[in-house]
């Protein structure tokens, strides 16, 4: 069974007599869908009708045709494993460049569940160094603090547990005070410090890397 989509659309696939069924696969407008050792023979049809439904992105729309399959009996075997792999269209001539999504969940009880909440971190990281960026842009005036306040949110509601993973939130008070902002980033500070007390021992750690101002005083205010 395989597969090709080119970089013009062109949709090409095959399911050989001798697949495991049940198997098959449908194509469609630049893309195809296959799948063999499913519970039933109605998996790909599903696969195919979620991923032309889905809204967003191509990362989202590849995750909704996963779960289709599982809800339609997936694979006869049960499920143990799934992976996301999205690169940009465009060549950077790095190869470490360029991939927008690369998860895996080799072990899993409900691995397209686990697959999901690591596409939600992702996103979540993506808009947590968006807001960073916008919060760092002294050309937005006032505004960018508003705007990055937003961004950080709408990534923090990606983040499934914040009080597991506080980072984001550690890093969106470290942007606000290296912004001068130190009043709306303390509270924020005494969270996530109130999650891991170790977060309190890395901000000197950052003034001696000059990612934070050197300046004892501010050091003190945001780890008091």
């Amino acid at each position: 069974q395989v597969a090709m989509v080119d970089a013009k659309g062109t949709v090409a696939a095959h399911t050989g007599e001798k697949c495991i069924k049940a198997a098959g696969h449908v194509t469609g407008a630049n893309y195809s869908v296959q799948a063999n050792l499913m519970l039933n023979d109605t998996v790909w049809g599903a696969m195919s009708r979620a991923f032309e439904g889905a809204q967003g992105d191509l990362a989202e729309r590849l995750v909704c045709a996963l779960e289709a399959a599982e809800e339609e009996g997936g694979d006869i075997r049960g499920k143990q494993s799934a992976a996301l792999l999205v690169v940009s269209g465009e060549r950077t001539g790095n190869p470490w460049q360029g991939r927008l999504f690369d998860l895996r969940v080799e072990d899993h009880p409900v691995p397209l569940q686990e697959l999901r909440r690591l596409l939600n971190i992702a996103r979540a990281y993506e808009l947590g160094d968006c807001a960073e960026r916008t919060l760092m842009d002294e050309s937005l005036g006032e505004a960018r603090f508003e705007q990055s306040s937003r961004e950080y949110d709408a990534a923090a509601e990606l983040m499934s547990d914040p009080a597991a993973n506080p980072e984001l939130l550690f890093w969106q008070a470290i942007a606000l005070a290296s912004a001068g902002r130190v009043g709306d980033a303390i509270p924020i500070f005494q969270r996530v410090y109130g999650y891991d007390p170790h977060w309190r021992e890395l901000v000197p750690r950052l003034a001696g890397s000059d990612i934070i101002p050197n300046d004892p005083d501010l050091i003190k205010r945001i780890t008091g």
